[in-house]
């Protein structure tokens, strides 16, 4: 699932002959959360239903975010990251197809957040340092 970086795309846009042909060539449009967990499911690998359990989500709806039935909250989102090992820039690939924020490092709790993704942490040490430093914890 190796996409391009914006960089690139910036500059594919900006030697585009028409937008037309940029955007019908790119596939650009928007990205469904359930297609791109999919996706990274079997890119990694991962069976959905270790997945839903390691982020601690009830089976029904965990299921159903895996299928677009149901859209999680940010905090959901970032559970199932947690849960799959997500690299930094697919977490907020899936924030960003999920309609809520991305991770903002000067913000005090995504900061934690950040650094534990980075540092390939699960999902209860991210919730023991967000409760370490006074901060919401995701489940």
């Amino acid at each position: 699932m190796a996409e391009k970086l914006t960089e690139e795309l910036l500059g594919e846009l900006l030697e585009a002959p028409s937008l037309d042909e940029f955007v019908e060539g790119n596939g650009l449009g928007h990205r469904r959360l359930c297609d791109y967990l999919n996706g990274l499911l079997a890119e990694k690998r991962l069976k959905r239903s270790e997945v839903v359990r390691m982020a601690n989500l009830n089976e029904t709806f965990g299921y159903q975010i895996f299928t677009g039935a149901r859209n999680p909250s940010r905090n959901k989102v970032l559970q199932i990251a947690f849960a799959m090992a997500l690299s930094l820039r697919e977490c907020d690939r899936a924030l960003e197809a999920a309609g809520v924020s991305g991770l903002y490092s000067k913000d005090r709790r995504d900061a934690i957040i950040i650094f534990c993704l980075d540092r390939g942490c699960s999902l209860q040490k991210v919730n023991e340092e967000l409760y370490r430093f006074g901060e919401e914890t995701l489940c």
